[in-house]
């Protein structure tokens, strides 16, 4: 049964200011994405557009939960050759439990000016 659905899209050209801001791009990546998720995209030929598929996976994940949650505890894990997957931390994984979530869906897709993420939580 699905419990909740969640989508967002962002332009990728929004996510890339902000990392590349001196004054404080550095302070966004570390707030927003995990070390694991900088460390992925920062292998990526156009980083931005993994990032902001990321960041578009975090926001699509709290409306699909119904709630919104640090940055950091929602994080897109992807094993080589796989599709992404999600995974909770804190607060969030103490929502999803609280719904009666028992698995949750992400789907990512981008091009060089968009990215969207959607995401299902199934019980």
């Amino acid at each position: 049964m699905i419990l909740g659905s969640g989508i967002d899209w962002i332009e990728v050209a929004r996510i890339a200011r902000l990392l590349e801001n001196p004054r404080y791009g550095k302070r966004f990546r570390a707030r927003v994405f995990t070390p694991e998720e900088i460390a992925f995209c920062e292998r990526r030929r156009n980083a931005s557009e993994s990032y902001a598929a990321r960041f578009a996976a975090k926001e699509a994940t709290m409306k699909a939960l119904g709630s919104f949650f640090p940055w950091q505890e929602v994080e897109v894990i992807r094993a080589p050759r796989s599709a992404p997957q999600l995974r909770l931390y804190g607060r969030a994984a103490k929502r999803a439990r609280e719904l009666g979530v028992s698995r949750l869906f992400v789907s990512l897709s981008h091009s060089r000016d968009f990215a969207v993420a959607w995401v299902v939580a199934e019980a």
